[in-house]
This record gives structure tokens, C-alpha cells and sequence, in this order.
């Protein structure tokens, strides 16, 4: 199975890819989608085409996709939201099923604590798949949601995602 993790984000989106090969993950690749435009809008386009490739490129099986925390900054969290449903949007038009993890379920899952700093996070990343190099933060908690994934379905973790896991269709399909 190949997971596809992302951390959304408007400016700089973390991208992690892992294989799972019956229990144990594999790492595949890891990094970020970065926005070069000011207008909201086509950064938000550039999102959906650099996840587009990504999944074009990977090929995963399933994407889980870190939920948006409320910030004290609403300007900032619906930016984040934006980025966000961009990234869903393009998986839904891929077809391809995906989960939600809040951010302190996936700290929890892969550091033990909710809690968890992002170099913590960076720590347990590099040690579990191995990594030669600590990857940036946001490609850490790509890859962490993604480990979140398969130790859910590992049976490691109780982690109860938020999204379906069931196959998305596209809305092409429905077009006339």
C-alpha cells in the first residue's frame, strides 16, 4: 500500500510518500509544494497542480491529509483552509480515498504525546523510517500524517480518522 501524506499549507504544502510492505513502512520520498504567487487564487491553483503531479508521479492508494487548527488568526486559518480544500478537491478528483488526522493525533501517534514539538515530530520521523537527513518540518508532518495512516491500519494506534476512507469519485463523472 503507498500513502500519500500532506500537510496543506498556502505558502509552503509538506508532501510525504511511504509504502507500507505488510506492517512496516517504507520511505518513498518527502517534500513540499511551494507557492511563487502573491494572489491567493493562483496559489491555490498552484497547490492543486503540484498535488496533481505528485499523485500523477506516486501513484498512492489512499492520502491522509492533516485537519486545519484554529488559530488566533482568522485571516490566517481560512487561508489554511483554502489551501487545504484545494489539496481535497484534487484527491477527489483523482478518486482516491483519504483520512483526516488532526494535528495532535498524529503527534500522538507518532511521538506518543499530542503535544509534541515539530522537532520531536522531526526526530520520530527520521528514526522510523531511517532517514539519512532530518526532512524540513513541513515534509516531517506529511510524513507523519502518512505514518498515522499505516498504524492505524497496522493496528499500532487506535486513530480514528476523521474523513472517509471510502473511494472518492470525481465530479467530472457527473458533468453533462
Amino acid at each position: 500500500m503507498r500513502i500519500l501524506g500532506i500537510d496543506p499549507g498556502s505558502r509552503i504544502t509538506g508532501y510525504g510518500v511511504i509504502d507500507l510492505v505488510q506492517v512496516k513502512p517504507h520511505y518513498v520520498a518527502s517534500g513540499c509544494v511551494r507557492t511563487r504567487d502573491e494572489v491567493l487564487e493562483q496559489r491555490l491553483a498552484q497547490i492543486y497542480a503540484g498535488i496533481s503531479e505528485l499523485i500523477a508521479l506516486h501513484r498512492p492508494d489512499v492520502v491522509a491529509v492533516e485537519r486545519v487548527f484554529m488559530s488566533k488568526n482568522a485571516d490566517s486559518a481560512l487561508k489554511l483552509g483554502q489551501a487545504r480544500g484545494a489539496a481535497i478537491v484534487c484527491i477527489a478528483n483523482h478518486g482516491l480515498p483519504m483520512a483526516e488526522y488532526a494535528p495532535r493525533q498524529i503527534k500522538q501517534a507518532v511521538t506518543g504525546q499530542g503535544g509534541a514539538a515539530k522537532v520531536q515530530v522531526q526526530h520520530m520521523v527520521t528514526a522510523v523510517l531511517r532517514l539519512s537527513a532530518t526532512p524540513q518540518e513541513d515534509a516531517a508532518d506529511a510524513l507523519a500524517a502518512a505514518l498515522t495512516y499505516a498504524y492505524s491500519q497496522s493496528g499500532y494506534v487506535s486513530v480514528e480518522a476523521v474523513g472517509s476512507r471510502r473511494k472518492t469519485s470525481s465530479w467530472r463523472q457527473f458533468t453533462p
